[in-house]
């Protein structure tokens, strides 16, 4: 018989586990959900005093109990719960025959809880209280529905549910999010499972893309013995999904799940396989992290900017200007008479967006400064995780901006991102666009927390009489361009840059918002 001992996250103890437990019972396992000190409602002694050592005595207790009756041991550990969990498998990993990290992190030996938390602002609260002895000793719960979304995602949890965590929800001791968290390594044999929560933005191929972007946080993750599965749900799926839960522990036990592809296993990883459309290489400037490439001409002329996605991590080669399809769009603008730019920004983590917008606006004021470029006539240019950073030109779009394009964009702040009460939200950006034309290149296969930031964009570009021109591909996926070289994807890049170089070549200026 497999046993599972659950470990819960932040504010939350042993009753989010109940119908999980009742339902694992159910199916003919055995199930204990861990009573983590200071957590539970029965039983709250002060904060002081408690840290993440002491949650994985917790851990290691139930352990001993359990493993004393011979019995297989999953481990099953949800957001902050990882840690304990983690550490407590590092102390008994002979006894421990799997992982199962629940829409979590991935924690790091000498590492604190504290890093894995989202939202930056409530991380540095959290670490101006260490050494501080004024401070409270423990971190106040949320205290409302809207308080939770900044701990995670509350898609698929009901009202009441939604009540009665937040009554039960304890205070979470200090020490357990600043502690650095121990570990000898032992752990690091023993096979583990992800369950990714879509409704938190992640996602199996997002993962995937990760590793082939050369992430080396990831690497360990193409292992044989790491398997994955996904929820359709948001960050509580204890709460939200229960019996869908219950079949993916019961199928990780089972050593089932998704297992990902090395970066170089079956050739070029997605991103630098070839542009979809064969087009002339044009001559090329470097200048520092942008490259132009450059048409004949006698005149100035206008220019597009693009901006490439991410987090790309800040290691990887080729770097974003060299991949082809950055590459195979700024070779269609020249086609298209315009002057291409191409920018090697800084966001290698959700966390860089301040600086990564600084490369751009930097990077803008270098193209249009350029006495081949008409500094009149630009278009700025988004994909993927770069789409953010569109916000702070949708909000105040200065005359000179004749168009915005966006492919495959992120359009919001995804939930695990931390970044809800950001700048760089472009679907509230929107109803300041004015005038501003806006191409948006749309995928029909897109990740489903992507493609939910392009509805609520649309939804309110229709809302504020935005001009919004979409342009869809229904059979394309995230990086169609290399992806899927096909007719429809040919098409859609081609009328995409007819778009945005017609808005760029109409006479006149565009009328600046008021």
């Amino acid at each position: 018989m497999t046993a599972f001992i659950l470990v819960s996250g932040m504010f939350t103890g042993t009753h989010v586990w109940h119908d999980t437990v009742t339902r694992l019972a159910a199916a003919g396992a055995e199930a204990h959900a861990v009573p983590l000190t200071g957590l539970e409602p029965s039983h709250r002694p002060p904060c002081g005093g408690i840290d993440v050592e002491t949650h994985i005595a917790d851990v290691v207790a139930v352990i001993d109990s359990v493993g004393a009756t011979g019995r297989r041991i999953v481990l099953v550990g949800h957001d902050y719960g990882i840690h304990p969990a983690l550490g407590a498998a590092d102390r008994r990993a002979g006894r421990v025959d799997r992982i199962v990290y629940v829409d979590s992190g991935m924690p790091r030996d000498g590492v604190p809880a504290l890093a894995a938390v989202a939202d930056r602002q409530l991380r540095e609260r959290a670490a101006r209280t260490n050494g501080d002895k004024d401070s409270e000793d423990a971190l106040p719960p949320p205290a409302t529905h809207e308080d939770w979304l900044r701990w995670g995602s509350t898609e698929g949890v009901s009202g009441p549910a939604l009540d009665r965590l937040t009554a039960m929800a304890a205070p979470q001791p200090m020490g357990t999010l600043l502690q650095p968290l121990r570990l000898t390594g032992a752990v690091d044999s023993v096979p583990i499972t992800g369950v990714l929560c879509t409704g938190s933005g992640s996602s199996v191929e997002m993962v995937q893309m990760r590793v082939n972007h050369g992430d080396p946080a990831l690497g360990a993750l193409v292992d044989p013995q790491v398997t994955f599965f996904e929820l359709a749900t948001g960050h509580w799926p204890m709460l939200s999904l229960p019996a869908e839960l219950t079949d993916v522990l019961l199928r990780a036990a089972a050593g089932e799940g998704h297992r990902l592809v090395p970066a170089d296993a079956t050739g070029a990883p997605a991103h630098l396989r070839p542009f979809v459309l064969d087009v002339p290489e044009a001559r090329r400037e470097r200048h520092g992290n942008v490259d132009l490439h450059l048409p004949d001409a006698d005149a100035p002329r206008p220019a597009v900017l693009f901006v490439h996605g991410g987090p790309v991590p800040a290691d990887a080669r080729p770097t974003p200007r060299d991949w082809p399809t950055l590459q195979g769009y700024a070779r269609c603008a020249v086609a298209g008479g315009a002057v291409a730019a191409v920018v090697d920004h800084r966001l290698h983590d959700v966390d860089d967006y301040e600086r990564a917008a600084g490369d751009v606006a930097a990077a803008v004021e270098l193209v249009r400064a350029d006495s081949r470029v008409d500094a009149d006539r630009v278009a700025l240019w988004f994909f993927s995780g770069g789409g953010p950073m569109a916000a702070d030109w949708l909000d105040a779009p200065p005359p000179w901006l004749r168009c915005l394009a966006a492919t495959y964009p992120v359009l919001g702040p995804l939930p695990s991102w931390g970044l809800t009460s950001s700048r760089f939200h472009p679907a509230r950006a929107v109803a300041n666009a004015g005038t501003l034309p806006v191409v948006l290149t749309r995928v029909g296969l897109e990740m489903p927390a992507i493609a939910g930031t392009v509805e609520e964009f649309l939804a309110a570009a229709e809302g504020c009489g935005a001009g919004v021109e979409v342009i869809d591909v229904p059979n394309g996926h995230h990086a169609f361009e290399t992806v899927d070289p096909t007719d429809e994807s040919r098409d859609a890049v081609r009328r995409a840059m007819r778009a945005v170089l017609g808005h760029l070549n109409r006479p006149g200026s565009r009328r600046p918002h008021v």
